[in-house]
């Protein structure tokens, strides 16, 4: 149990949005420490998800709303988009908290964030979880000293280039990813496997519906040239139910079937007994690294898309496993390099003992002391500093 703090810290209001499962999820475990420091004397607002739900968060609105993928379903859906900027806003310069935290979500919680600076600058500001200022739109890091106070970087690279860019102050507090190691790495028993044959493979089409349609037909095809090569493997396909029905749609014609396993525990079960992955590039690219599991990264998208975010990319990667180990050990393959002959090719080498699998593994080995937050889990780091941030406020005003 974290002891409370003082009896000045008594009924503090925080305003909270997260407009996404991931930040819903950082915004449960957040308001649960911060109970715990204000010792049960605060009041939550704001909008979230069903995990704020369960912390005591009566959301003003579902965040279903919100989950928009592909830039001509945003433009349709926009003017419903821009209402609810103005009602949140609205909502947190009447509520008149102690401090505001926006989760991720950049594109809808930063528009909330200046409409609430500008209308009442004397609410702190806390952006848990960086935008890419690193790998995109690097003014934007500039520009948010405007209206956002500190930042809370998940990322141990972030606070460096906040100071580089001039954006606001930035403090590493840790990845959530790092308080579930354990459920990653596996057991000797699970190690047994992942050293046997025929291999475990693992294939990560995506996280959204729109991931896996673009990602399915060269996924299948890419399996049947490595099976043609006689190369074996077993199969294993990871999924959440909301996705299920579309996977196997996808995987009807597949020249290998998968193994399909549902929901956040099997595939965890799945990691710890793989020996590769072939993933969509994206925050699993991390968990895969953390597991020790060498893999290929693959993205396609629409051409509109890929050639505005290609002209738009800062960085020598988009991997984040390859930004946090600070080298370019996972091989990435980005649109019109998207292909089955390519993909092939490079996951023959990190299913057998390559040069390519080494280097990888030797780097994944390092991961842990590069994300490391001592002996304090990222949700407490960020608990004390956004409580710091509002006292700072209270002194000022």
């Amino acid at each position: 149990m974290i002891p409370p703090r003082s009896n000045a810290d008594v009924a503090r209001k925080i305003f909270l949005i997260a407009t996404e499962e991931s930040g819903d999820r950082l915004g449960a475990s957040l308001m649960k420490v911060l109970r715990q420091r204000l010792g049960g004397a605060v009041r939550f607002e704001g909008v979230g998800g069903q995990a704020m739900a369960r912390e005591g968060l009566a959301s003003l609105f579902p965040i279903e709303q919100l989950s928009i993928m592909g830039f001509a379903a945003v433009v349709k859906q926009l003017p419903m988009i821009l209402r609810r900027i103005r009602e949140t806003a609205a909502a947190v310069t009447e509520a008149s908290p102690d401090v505001l935290v926006i989760i991720d979500s950049p594109d809808f919680t930063h528009r909330v964030a200046r409409r609430v600076r500008a209308s009442d600058p004397a609410i702190p500001i806390v952006n848990y979880v960086s935008p890419s200022v690193w790998a995109w739109r690097p003014g934007r890091a500039r520009a948010m000293t405007a209206y956002v106070d500190h930042v809370l970087a998940l990322l141990p690279f972030e606070p460096e280039q906040y100071l580089k860019l001039r954006g606001p102050p930035c403090s590493y507090v840790g990845h959530p990813l790092t308080e579930q190691i354990a459920s990653l790495r596996p057991a000797a028993d699970e190690q047994k496997r992942r050293d046997a044959a025929p291999p475990v493979l693992l294939v990560l089409p995506g996280s959204r519906r729109s991931e896996v349609r673009h990602h399915m037909a060269i996924f299948g095809k890419t399996l049947g040239l490595l099976r043609d090569e006689g190369v074996a493997f077993e199969l294993i396909l990871p999924t959440m139910p909301h996705l299920l029905e579309a996977v196997r749609e996808g995987v009807a014609n597949w020249p290998v079937q998968p193994r399909i396993v549902i929901g956040e525990g099997e595939k965890r079960a799945a990691f710890r007994i793989a020996r590769a992955a072939l993933a969509k590039s994206g925050t699993v690219t991390l968990e895969l690294a953390l597991a020790g599991v060498p893999m290929i990264t693959a993205y396609r998208t629409a051409a509109i898309e890929a050639w505005i975010m290609l002209r738009m990319i800062k960085v020598p990667s988009v991997i984040l496993a390859n930004l946090v180990v600070g080298d370019n050990v996972v091989p990435e393959f980005l649109q019109q390099d998207c292909t089955p002959e390519n993909l092939s090719r490079a996951l023959r080498d990190v299913l057998e003992e390559s040069p390519l699998r080494r280097r990888q593994v030797e780097a994944f080995a390092r991961i842990d002391a590069i994300m490391s937050t001592g002996d304090q889990p990222p949700s407490v780091r960020a608990a004390d500093i956004v409580l710091a941030t509002m006292r700072k406020a209270r002194r000022a005003g």
